[in-house]
């Protein structure tokens, strides 16, 4: 192997958080490179595709972007998309759109949480105020609208219905689960229009602007979503032990600001005395914060939620969606395409450790 195959492979292996082992043979060897190659052309895009010509417009739509990121859902699309025709133009493009439109709810989903962190950096709401922040989100929205225009109205459509979903999911988490709902189904249903909808348009429009055969898609929009699942409830795991210092996050960020995570709901599904205890004294944290008391007095409850039961089987759950997203993706033809997508999902738990 030649040290620039070698390294296509790790660049690769680390976007998607797997060692490059999958990497090794010659076919896998093309297939990194292809994708890394997709992906610098898509960065450098990006770049441009991000320019406004106000000065204020400018510096906060390509805020976030030049923080960082893996880049995960350019990835799925290069990655899937050399089932077909591989980088394409209209490949390039859908990549760069969805890469956009994820951008831009990262702008609104700051806001609506309050988180002061993003990325290693403060959140743009925390430099430019709520109002910037939405209206940034918004022009991004708008410029992967424009890129997804040019490829017609299938490309059209695939975004028109994700960002429904994307809407949807952040209204249902807002308004939370009513009387009549099971709060675990409906957490998940959270989980899947937030996130998993946007990773199954990933890997759906790999398969559609590359060309690949349409008997793919569908299996690859459910792995997508399931994928999305699973990466939301173990971030619901990390977000209890999260590392200021390494991950821009502060651990509880969305517990103290009262948006229910998988190990509290599951946590008040428990009926000893100690998990009703620590359910309680959670709940009455989040409503002393919402008053405005500091929200280090949650430091104690959450380091207890993070050592539950109920935390382990959050971990057990996702791994229950890694192992359905695999089997979504058996009718894919074997081969280095299967292998990275199949790795990737069985690797996601890893980020909990």
């Amino acid at each position: 192997m030649t040290s620039s195959h070698s390294a296509s492979g790790s660049r690769l292996a680390s976007r998607l958080g797997f060692s490059d082992r999958v990497f090794v043979g010659p076919s896998a060897r093309r297939l990194a490179r292809e994708v890394e190659a997709g992906l610098d052309v898509i960065e450098s895009g990006l770049a441009e595709d991000l320019r406004v010509a106000d000065s204020l417009a400018d510096a906060a739509a390509r805020y976030l972007f030049e923080a960082g990121g893996k880049r995960v859902r350019p990835v799925l699309t290069l990655l899937v998309a050399q089932l077909g025709d591989g980088n394409i133009a209209p490949v390039i493009d859908v990549a760069k759109a969805i890469e956009i439109t994820h951008l831009g709810s990262l702008y609104h989903d700051d806001v609506m949480d309050g988180a002061d962190r993003r990325r290693g950096v403060p959140s743009a709401h925390e430099v430019w105020g709520n109002n910037v922040a939405i209206l940034t989100g918004d022009i991004l929205f708008s410029r992967a609208s424009q890129i997804m225009s040019r490829l017609g109205e299938r490309a059209i459509r695939l975004q028109a219905d994700t960002f429904e979903r994307l809407v949807l999911g952040q209204m249902h988490e807002t308004i939370g689960a009513q009387p009549d709902d099971d709060p675990i189904e409906f957490y998940i249903q959270v989980l899947a229009d937030k996130t998993g909808s946007l990773i199954a348009a990933a890997t759906q429009a790999g398969i559609i602007f590359s060309n690949a055969p349409s008997a793919f898609e569908e299996p690859l929009r459910v792995y997508g979503e399931k994928v999305g699942v699973a990466f939301q409830l173990l971030d619901d795991v990390i977000d209890l032990s999260a590392d200021a210092e390494n991950t821009g996050k502060v651990p509880g960020t969305d517990l103290r600001a009262g948006v229910p995570t998988m190990p509290y709901l599951l946590l008040k599904t428990d009926t000893d005395a100690t998990s009703i205890d620590l359910a309680a004294r959670i709940d009455a944290g989040v409503a002393e914060i919402a008053d405005g008391a500091d929200p280090a007095i949650l430091d104690g409850p959450l380091a207890e939620l993070r050592d539950h039961a109920a935390t382990q089987r959050t971990l057990d759950l996702a791994r229950t969606w890694t192992d359905d997203a695999i089997s979504a993706i058996a009718p894919l033809p074997s081969g280095p395409v299967r292998e990275a997508l199949t790795r990737f999902a069985q690797t996601l738990a890893d980020r909990s450790s």
